[in-house]
């Protein structure tokens, strides 16, 4: 693992008390008029800086970069944000329900060293899934104007031995956290701040040489490699400079707090699609069999067919007609002659067989004469069926664009170890790790 580091944290009422008013959600999850409620609660939001551009996909004007900047500064200077003296740790806690289920997650939010990509000797930064171009740009004039990471990368380490998350709970039952938040969403966050040397140092020792797999926040590890060239393209950038290193939120995969959902998809804005164009089309590709049709029952009906068939299965739900299929590849290992170099971890994934062999070699030539398919990533069938109706969500959407729905299982843990050990990346949004970290709970200041 690349070395791990205590950190001079800017934090909202010196790192004490109830910061609830203060925090928010990550800024890929909002949009403006979620942004616009957080500000209505408190002026002085963390979103007001996280945030400046709606939507965060693209860059947006420099003056708006530039006001984040003036925000936080006038924060600072009003003592509402303080940097603290003395570096340290941040033991972190999420208490939540998921799929009916309490869970409580531990983390540590800590520095690293920022090392590209890839495999090292003593563990390395291993990414998972493909990034776009829009959000780094945008990630990277903010952190240009600020001089600060605001927001945690969610980082995953595979903590065997439970040393890592046997310390977390040693610190957080010793006392009360620091600092707590509650955003109403039935989620709350509890902080310990640890700065005592000694159990920094058995933190550092318990994650020594392990791998960090990024759950969360490519974009934004992306953006500190790159905020690092550009500091080095104007000067001569010291071996200690506080830009060469990244605040994140370290999870032990151990931990029996981690919960991932699924990632839909509901594909649109086929010309030419139709249930029964989809099906003619995806003969010989797909075995399709009709379940019931409810879309709240396809949990129990990819269960009892991937049993049956020992294979990656899926729903299809056709939103015309309201009928629901089943639908799994038809020949064991469908991307193995379209991909031969990739591991098989990758190519039986059920997110990159939906994009390959669905989209890419049914939906995309057959159906929409060969344009791209307009996709939207929702985590739940209510809100799959909210897209159904022409809503647009969070997770995409809009008036007239679903035609298809694909549903699937979550994707396993043990599947993104090996293929980020492998040095592969999945095809973009194929894990959901719930619940998101709070922005606002600390910030790393990098000058």
């Amino acid at each position: 693992m690349p070395q791990i580091h205590p950190f001079n944290a800017y934090q909202f009422h010196a790192g004490t008390g109830d910061v609830s008013t203060k925090v928010a959600p990550p800024y890929d999850v909002l949009d403006a008029a979620s942004k616009a409620s957080l500000l209505e609660r408190d002026a002085e939001n963390i979103i007001a800086i996280d945030l400046p551009h709606v939507p965060a996909k693209e860059v947006g004007p420099p003056e708006a970069y530039a006001a984040a900047a003036d925000q936080l500064a006038s924060l600072i200077d009003a003592q509402i944000i303080s940097r603290r003296e003395t570096p340290a740790i941040f033991a972190y806690i999420q208490s939540f329900e998921f799929m009916g289920t309490k869970h409580r997650r531990s983390g540590v939010a800590c520095a690293i060293d920022t090392v590209p990509f890839g495999p090292r000797e003593g563990g390395g930064v291993l990414p998972h899934e493909h990034t776009f171009s829009g959000p780094k740009e945008d990630r990277l004039a903010l952190m240009k104007a600020t001089a600060t990471q605001l927001s945690p990368i969610f980082g995953l380490h595979p903590d065997e031995s439970g040393r890592a998350t046997a310390f977390i709970e040693r610190v957080t039952s010793s006392r009360g956290p620091d600092m707590t938040a509650d955003l109403g969403d039935g989620v709350t966050h509890e902080v310990w701040t640890i700065d005592d040397p000694a159990d920094i140092a058995a933190y550092a020792d318990a994650l020594a040489g392990e791998d960090i797999f990024i759950a969360d926040g490519h974009h934004r590890y992306n953006t500190a490699l790159n905020y690092i060239q550009w500091l080095e393209d104007k000067q001569d950038l010291p071996a200690d400079h506080p830009a060469r290193r990244t605040m994140i939120v370290l999870v032990g995969m151990s931990d029996p707090g981690l919960a991932i959902g699924p990632t839909h998809r509901v594909l649109g804005g086929m010309k030419d699609y139709s249930i029964d164009k989809f099906i003619e089309a995806s003969q010989g590709l797909l075995n399709i069999e009709p379940v019931d049709n409810d879309p709240q029952k396809f949990n129990a009906s990819i269960d009892y067919i991937s049993a049956r068939e020992n294979t990656n299965v899926f729903g299809v739900m056709d939103f015309a007609t309201g009928l629901c299929f089943c639908a799994w590849p038809a020949v064991d290992d469908p991307l193995d002659v379209q991909f031969p170099d990739k591991p098989e971890a990758w190519r039986r994934l059920d997110v990159a067989i939906i994009q390959h062999l669905i989209v890419e070699e049914i939906c995309r030539p057959s159906l929409n004469g060969g344009e791209p398919i307009t996709w939207a990533f929702p985590h739940t069938i209510d809100e799959v069926l909210e897209i159904g109706k022409g809503k647009e969500t969070g997770s995409g959407g809009g008036t007239g664009f679903a035609q298809v729905a694909i549903i699937v299982k979550p994707t396993p843990l043990e599947a993104v170890r090996k293929v980020s050990r492998a040095g592969e990346v999945m095809p973009q949004k194929s894990t959901f790790f719930y619940p998101k970290l709070a922005t606002g709970l600390f910030f790393n200041p990098l000058a």
